[in-house]
């Protein structure tokens, strides 16, 4: 026969352990039909089948005088990578009654499972199997897949209510024994009296020994307690003795001067002392009435004290209330949002055109700005230059008249090149200034022609948008239509249409049909009208042109040629 792997054998009785007392307390507790507490059975027996399966395969971790071997390192280190457990963790920590990290993690299951998030915080747990190898073994169940299946189940506890008061309970010394009795009991179970012997001797053992183990657990506890008591006021001690011996020396040393000063202090003690005494007895009374203020002081401070911490509970209640109603008010408002993102999407579309329009509106209003400003400026500088130009004609009829007294030729020369080629320039800049005169002003022009534009893109869209309310109008009365349409259909199934040789004449009006006159058949009724006679139209959606229909019936006529028409 194989032998079984004792570790896996230990798994699969915790894992149905934990299917049989998650079953139970979700089918106890709906069959209760309200908030469980803390005192319900069933929930108690979940929180040690549930201690029990997190302390499988747990690595011991050596401390100063022993070993230590406990879930809260695991479970601590739910909040670094789940943020929404560093409340429940921040909890834990400030609750003031614990003392041992045994009692910080009974706490923590307690707080996951009121916030029905106990699954969550496991699942993000046993993923990260790289860091919980720091705390299990290799053979763990919650590096198995038991883990995973144990997480599972726990979300079926997301049903359950739980209301559990964890300040003041005692969950450093409660002991953790499953209780088999609760799913043993079974009705269609028939066991001899043997057998229920066997079990209740087995389970006596079972109970005697792990109230032996609590109790030797308790002893170690105590035992570490006293050392570490010991080894702090051993310390404590050897430093008080280092510091006894150096006061030891110094005193010895201040011994000898004492000695002769202690003559000399003697007598004038001896006198002061009388002095001194009465001094004390005044200082004694006011003491005395100091130390009646400082009392009553403590008492008032106490009072106020009480009535702050009861504030404080007050306003952390209340912060509870305002956070679940600002996560509703956050849930409608995301809702509204989506509604009011969908509604606004159907306007931009309408909308870009206009913009578009607009933008392209405002550019050019602003390059006619700047054209405008350039303009005046090279106004000016023409302006400027013309003026320029009229002092260089008079300074060249002031020259000439100069030069004709002159004898020297070349010189005249020069100057007048000089004059001639400042001419030419100026010339040239009024040229060309001109000419970025007349660019500016077909910009205007072309300005004025895209405010024409944007006038009649503005009566188009105005246009369309009353086409699409008589569209909608139409299409409302066409579908009123076809309703009466398919009705008369219904009636007039089974008419027979008449032949085209011996419709001759038209139904309403009875004037031959002809090349003007033309054949207008009803589907339905079989009656045949002219054109004249079968003015009524109807839009449909799926044609770009209104299709006529009968006056009797409303069906749709058919246009067919006319019997004496090749």
């Amino acid at each position: 026969m194989a032998v079984k792997d004792p570790t896996a054998v230990e798994r699969a009785n915790l894992l149905n352990m934990a299917k049989l007392s998650i079953k139970g307390l979700i089918e106890s507790a709906l069959s209760f039909g309200r908030t469980l507490d803390s005192d319900y059975p069933p929930l108690q027996q979940f929180f040690v089948v549930m201690e029990h399966c997190l302390k499988h395969g747990l690595k011991v971790r050596k401390s100063f005088l022993s070993y230590n071997k406990t879930i809260w390192g695991p479970l601590e280190l739910v909040e670094k990578l789940y943020p929404e457990a560093e409340e429940i963790a921040a909890s834990v920590r400030d609750l003031p009654g614990l003392k041992t990290p045994l009692g910080r993690a009974r706490a923590w299951l307690r707080l996951a499972l009121m916030q029905k998030k106990m699954a969550d915080y496991l699942r993000c747990l046993i993923i990260q199997r790289d860091l919980l190898s720091e705390f299990y073994e290799y053979h763990a169940l919650m590096m198995e897949e038991e883990g995973a299946v144990i997480v599972g189940l726990l979300v079926g506890l997301n049903v359950i209510d739980a209301n559990l008061c964890v300040k003041g309970e005692d969950l450093d010394s409660q002991v953790g024994v499953i209780d088999f009795s609760m799913y043993l009991k079974s009705d269609d179970d028939i066991g001899g009296k043997e057998r229920n012997v066997q079990i209740a001797a087995i389970l006596d053992q079972k109970n005697y020994v792990e109230e032996l183990n609590r109790q030797l657990n308790s002893t170690v506890s105590s035992l570490h307690a006293r050392v570490d008591s010991l080894e702090k006021s051993n310390t404590k001690l050897i430093e008080e003795l280092a510091i006894a011996k150096n006061n030891i020396i110094k005193l010895q040393e201040e011994n000898h001067q004492l000695r002769s000063e202690n003559t000399l202090i003697l007598m004038k003690t001896q006198h002061h002392l009388e002095v001194t005494k009465v001094d004390v007895e005044a200082e004694l009374q006011t003491y005395k009435h100091s130390r009646q203020g400082l009392d009553e002081m403590y008492n008032e401070a106490r009072r106020q004290l009480r009535e702050e911490s009861q504030l404080r509970q007050d306003m952390e209640n209340e912060l509870v209330v305002q956070v679940s109603m600002k996560h509703e008010i956050e849930l409608a408002m995301k809702l509204l949002e989506k509604d009011i993102h969908e509604k606004q999407d159907t306007l931009i579309g309408l909308r870009q055109q206009l913009d578009e329009v607009k933008a392209i509106n405002m550019e050019m209003y602003q390059k006619l700005q700047v054209s405008e400003d350039a303009m005046k400026e090279k106004n000016e500088i023409i302006g400027r230059l013309e003026d320029k130009t009229n002092q260089i004609n008079a300074t060249m009829k002031q020259l000439e008249q100069r030069l004709q007294l002159e004898t020297d030729l070349k010189i005249e020369k020069e100057w007048r090149q000089t004059l001639e080629d400042d001419l030419q320039k100026e010339k040239e800049t009024i040229s060309h200034l001109r000419i970025e005169t007349q660019e500016i002003v077909n910009l205007k022009k072309e300005f004025l022609k895209l405010q024409e534009k944007n006038r009649q893109l503005k009566r188009i869209c105005q246009d369309q948008e009353a086409a699409l309310q008589e569209l909608a109008s139409k299409l409302s009365e066409s579908k009123l239509k076809i309703e009466d349409i398919k009705e008369a259909n219904k009636a007039l199934q089974g008419q027979v249409w008449l032949k085209d040789k011996e419709a001759t004449h038209c139904k309403l009006c009875e004037k031959e049909f002809s090349l003007s006159k033309r054949k207008h058949h009803c589907r339905n009724c079989g009656e045949i009208f002219c054109n004249a006679c079968s003015d009524n139209e109807l839009p449909l959606p799926s044609s770009p042109k209104p299709v006529r229909v009968c006056d009797s019936c409303h069906a749709i006529l058919i246009q067919r040629c006319s019997s004496n028409v090749p």
